[in-house]
């Protein structure tokens, strides 16, 4: 007998409802992109806060920090060194620079070390090349050297025309100069001056072509006297015409004395820049350090203590800085033999060092003669 009960006739079974089953709740997953994105800020925040203990609280990172405004210093954006050791230190820093060029050119040369070989330019070239040039090279920066081996074959080149200045490569070709190299330096509002005025003051063939203070207002001279030393320091007018000075532009500093480095490590180099310097050793041989710079591919640029060791490996007595960033080059038989920093192309400039065969017979015009410099505006071209 079957347990199984019988349905009643009456009821009749309801067919089986089949429901949806519900699906479990799944973990809502993060896209790895996300995940990329606040793994690779936090690293960046980790990194960025390491960073700035070692850039702002260490010796290294510190060193680096004031290299770095001092590279600034030495461009037209130096106000933006502020943003790495504040608007302060940078007044204290450019300050602190000018005192030390003021000690430097105070050190006294002693003549007696060099010794200029005064026999006739015809002579001296039977026997030595007018002018070498070699590749020079350190851990940042490729430049060349410009070797002058009789120092009164030098004289200071200015512009044709008055109102504008002249690039060195057309000052060599109009004036049939062997080599030019950029001299001093000059007004620059913004970085766009068109090169006419000079700063300070310009002496060629033994007289002032240009004078922005009066005959005893003191000067940072770059320049060489009538026997063919180089004279660099701190002079009036007055006195290098008393001292028989041929040639001078003005600027600074006066770094080798004595062949002494008067600059005692990188830190105090004042950044790292093109440059253009020139020393003389003891023989009377002229030498020019030209750098190139702000070029990553090529050069970056060389700190003043670069250059003071070129020069005293190389034997200068006596070095002292020029007009550098995107002025400095080196122009030979028409040809510019560096790579100059500016992005506009050789730049127009006021003076330059420019060799001849036969320098006594070369004519070149005072342009600012008769001028009044207080009323040359130096960004009208």
């Amino acid at each position: 007998m079957s347990s199984r009960m019988p349905s009643s006739p009456n009821v009749q079974a309801k067919p089986a409802v089949s429901r949806p089953k519900k699906k479990p709740a799944s973990k809502r997953r993060s896209s790895p992109w996300l995940t990329l994105f606040f793994y690779t800020v936090f690293c960046l925040l980790v990194f960025g806060m390491g960073f700035s203990y070692w850039f702002f609280l260490t010796k290294p990172g510190s060193d680096l920090r004031f290299m770095m405004a001092d590279t600034l210093i030495s461009t037209q954006h130096r106000h933006w060194a502020q943003y790495l050791i504040g608007n302060e230190e940078l007044e204290k820093r450019v300050n602190r620079y000018w005192a030390q060029f003021d000690v430097y050119s105070g050190v006294k040369d002693n003549e007696n070390l060099v010794k200029v070989d005064d026999k006739p330019h015809t002579v001296v070239k039977e026997t030595k090349p007018a002018i070498e040039v070699e590749d020079i090279q350190g851990t940042n920066f490729k430049g060349k050297l410009l070797t002058v081996h009789d120092p009164k074959m030098l004289r200071i080149a200015v512009p044709g025309t008055a109102g504008k200045g002249e690039k060195v490569s057309s000052m060599v070709k109009r004036l049939g100069a062997k080599a030019g190299v950029n001299a001093g330096g000059f007004v620059d509002p913004e970085w766009k001056g068109n090169g006419f005025q000079p700063t300070g003051l310009v002496m060629s063939g033994g007289t002032i072509y240009y004078n922005d203070g009066s005959m005893n207002t003191p000067n940072h001279i770059v320049g060489i006297d009538k026997e063919g030393r180089m004279v660099a320091g701190k002079y009036t007018p007055k006195e290098l015409l008393n001292m028989g000075v041929q040639e001078a532009v003005t600027f600074a500093p006066k770094f080798i004395v004595n062949g002494v480095g008067m600059i005692k490590n990188q830190a105090d180099g004042w950044g790292i820049a093109p440059r253009t310097a020139m020393a003389q050793k003891a023989d009377g041989t002229i030498m020019f350090v030209i750098i190139d710079g702000r070029q990553p591919a090529h050069s970056i640029g060389a700190t003043l203590f670069d250059i003071q060791k070129i020069f005293l490996d190389h034997g200068a007595v006596t070095a002292a800085n020029l007009d550098g960033g995107s002025s400095s080059v080196l122009v030979v038989d028409d040809k510019i033999v560096n790579k100059p920093s500016s992005e506009y192309g050789e730049r127009y400039l006021p003076t330059a060092w420019l060799v001849f065969e036969e320098p006594e017979k070369v004519q070149i015009k005072n342009i600012w003669q008769g001028l009044d410099p207080s009323k040359i505006d130096p960004s009208k071209w």
